[in-house]
């Protein structure tokens, strides 16, 4: 009767031990698989990562005429400046003032954009809003005269002093080297421009 018991015993003691061993080895991978799902999942590329590398879309219609609007393209800022008769014509006024006038650094435009105006439509201007100097963020000072007398209008960065005229081209003296940069873009319709995308393709 004891021999029974005892065989009996081992029966229900090598049973339980498959038990645990089974139940601890699902245990350990649930928890593998929890902390590996995390780690894949940072590897895995974000809506907003990959929305980045794609053209943006802006819809003119709702940027007044003189105002400027900040849109964000590859993680940086993009400015769309509507300009008006007046701007356009100080434009004219400063050439003297200006580094490079004619856009002659040619990595700073596409060709569309190597014009007075730095655009392709004069009335609208688009520019990475990144000092070239070390890439701070230059203020929106559009009304002559309200940076110091004399001042026709542009983007002054508060970092270093850099000055830019409003199509971006750097005043003669700034700290920053070369004019704004111009991104790629098109018209998609009279009122909706792409950011990132021209006849060309995206941006590279």
């Amino acid at each position: 009767m004891d021999a029974v018991d005892h065989g009996a015993a081992e029966f229900v003691d090598r049973k339980r031990r498959q038990l645990l061993v089974r139940a601890t080895s699902t245990a350990g991978g649930l928890a593998l698989a929890g902390a590996t799902y995390p780690f894949l999942e940072s590897l895995a590329p974000s809506e907003r990562a990959r929305a980045q590398g794609g053209p943006v879309a802006v819809d003119l219609t709702k940027i007044a005429p003189g105002t400027l609007a900040t849109v964000e393209w590859r993680g940086k800022p993009v400015w769309v400046v509507r300009r008006t008769p007046d701007v356009l014509a100080r434009l004219q006024t400063v050439r003297a003032e200006l580094a490079d006038p004619d856009s002659q650094v040619s990595s700073q435009q596409p060709k569309y954009a190597a014009n007075a105006a730095r655009s392709i439509r004069p009335e609208t201007f688009i520019g990475v809003g990144l000092c070239t100097h070390l890439g701070c963020i230059p203020s929106f000072r559009p009304d002559p005269d309200s940076l110091q007398p004399g001042w026709p209008g542009g983007f002054y960065c508060p970092c270093h002093g850099s000055k830019f005229d409003l199509a971006g081209r750097v005043f003669k003296g700034s700290p920053a080297p070369v004019n704004l940069l111009v991104p790629r873009y098109s018209f998609e319709s009279g009122d909706r421009l792409l950011i990132g995308r021209d006849d060309e393709g995206d941006a590279k």
